[in-house]
């Protein structure tokens, strides 16, 4: 049965509004949005670090804790999937596209055109740059999407309240807030931080798998070639939501998931695999000596370090800050029946590990191009960067066939996600929405993303993640005293 809220009209009228705006005037979009982001890195930089370092205290006492135990569920609930399932699909959400797209350029970045600590193209650079996108994409990101989704699993499945952001709030607010103006405008943020982060990472995932296809089969570069690639990835996204999370999310995640690892294995052999291995190790080692003062440095005395906090840490923590109401309640829709240990043990630590590897493996094959003169990979654009890179190893046109793939598949698997959960979010939140509304939000997305590509206004987007971002650490960290309120009381 439709079952439309207040939630669903405000969020949508306010979606058309940004699309409105992206398409008539993408200057304004993107110097107001600036002025508002300067603003906040100066102002509220230190309050994504507290936050982020915080969920993953958080996530380490709850793991560790008598409440270890509790199950996300009923005592006598079992997991809907299986672990490798479980796994995909939570990664799929959580990582998606990025995996493809940040693992060559962010690392090639940090060593060769801006470096946090040394002059770019040192020895000291290249070996930091693996250290600090281990530190962007690592237990920093994974710490706020468990605690998110742990929340949200926990009220949706042990307490049985609705799979909205505004009900884990009822225990330090009471039962009005959901059905109350700030109960709407909590859900209302989530729904709009979850369109336009997705809309962006789509922007990004056409551009991407346009210039697959141009490295490959030389096709055209255009924007009219990137709106088909997203109109067939839009119908093909919006039958997987329609087919449900049992059927078409699963089964894309999971295939997805292998096909990666398939690609991973390949580029360790045909590349530099003891360069690989002893990048990896030393970054290791790197990231866990220098973890506490890497989380919170703000670099307060020189300016450009500090910019270079700014564009890429604070960024960062408001990127994932602002995705995490999506990615949580996606993660608590797909974990009921495991236990806190196992779920903080499954969307923490795992994932982190697998991130890593990735980062290592792709980093560092693009690393040793550029540190030995046999490529300049820091002249590519972001998009084409991860190509580039298989010119110059055997196997490079098959490595970029299943890049494609797996792009593509990331690309329909965190639209999927999305719109299933935008759903839950503007139906109150059921657990299994409407086809029609999942229909509405898919176009949605499609629309916005194709805003992105036509205006070249994917800044714009970025910078009103920053600014959703602000008021949702604060939702997040009342979400945290709220679930600590009620878990105390019903576990003890």
């Amino acid at each position: 049965m439709l079952h439309i809220t207040k939630v669903f009209w405000y969020s949508l009228v306010i979606c058309v509004a940004i699309v409105l705006w992206g398409f008539i005037s993408p200057e304004s979009l993107n110097g107001l949005t600036s002025l508002a982001t300067v603003f906040i890195y100066d102002q509220f930089a230190w309050l994504y670090i507290f936050v982020i370092v915080a969920m993953i205290s958080v996530c380490i006492y709850f793991m560790f804790s008598r409440f270890g135990r509790v199950k996300l569920g009923k005592d006598n609930d079992e997991p809907e999937f299986s672990l490798l399932a479980w796994f995909a699909m939570l990664f799929s959400a959580g990582m998606g596209i990025g995996l493809m797209f940040f693992t060559t350029a962010e690392t090639i970045s940090h060593a060769f055109i801006s470096s946090p600590n040394a002059t770019p193209g040192s020895e000291q650079a290249i070996v930091e740059s693996l250290q600090y996108a281990m530190f962007h994409w690592g237990l920093h990101g994974w710490g706020l999407y468990s605690i998110v989704a742990l929340v949200l699993a926990y009220f949706k499945f042990r307490v049985g309240a609705p799979g909205l952001i505004s009900a884990t709030l009822e225990p330090l607010f009471g039962k009005k807030i959901m059905r109350g103006p700030v109960g709407h405008i909590v859900d209302t943020l989530a729904v709009f931080a979850t369109v336009v982060g997705v809309a962006s990472t789509l922007g990004f995932g056409s551009a991407q798998i346009n210039s697959g296809l141009t490295y490959l089969f030389n096709a055209p570069k255009t924007l009219w070639f990137q709106l088909i690639i997203l109109a067939i990835a839009t119908v093909l996204f919006i039958v997987s939501a329609w087919s449900g999370i049992g059927r078409g999310i699963k089964y894309l995640s999971t295939i997805n998931i292998v096909i990666a690892f398939v690609l991973l294995i390949l580029l360790f052999f045909v590349g530099p695999s003891t360069y690989i291995l002893n990048l990896f190790t030393t970054s290791i080692g790197k990231y866990a000596g220098n973890f506490i003062e890497m989380s919170f440095e703000l670099k307060p005395v020189n300016g450009d370090q500090r910019q270079w906090i700014n564009d890429w840490t604070i960024f960062y923590w408001a990127w994932w800050i602002s995705w995490a109401p999506f990615v949580g309640m996606f993660i608590a829709r797909v974990s009921k029946g495991r236990t806190i240990k196992e779920f903080i043990a499954g969307v923490l630590l795992a994932p982190t590990l697998v991130t890593f590897i990735f980062f290592a493996v792709f980093g560092g094959s693009a690393l040793y191009l550029e540190q030995n003169g046999l490529a300049k990979l820091s002249t590519l654009v972001t998009e084409t960067v991860t190509f580039g890179m298989y010119e110059h190893y055997p196997l490079g046109t098959v490595l970029s066939l299943i890049t494609v793939v797996v792009i593509a598949i990331f690309f329909i698997t965190s639209a999927d996600s999305a719109t299933f959960v935008l759903g839950m979010f503007s139906t109150g939140g059921q657990l299994n929405p409407s086809n029609t509304v999942k229909i509405v939000w898919g176009l949605t997305l499609a629309l916005m993303a194709a805003i992105v590509m036509y205006s070249g206004g994917i800044k714009g987007f970025q910078n009103m993640l920053i600014i959703s971002a602000l008021p949702l650490s604060l939702i997040v960290s009342l979400m945290v005293l709220s679930f600590y309120k009620i878990i105390k009381e019903k576990e003890s």
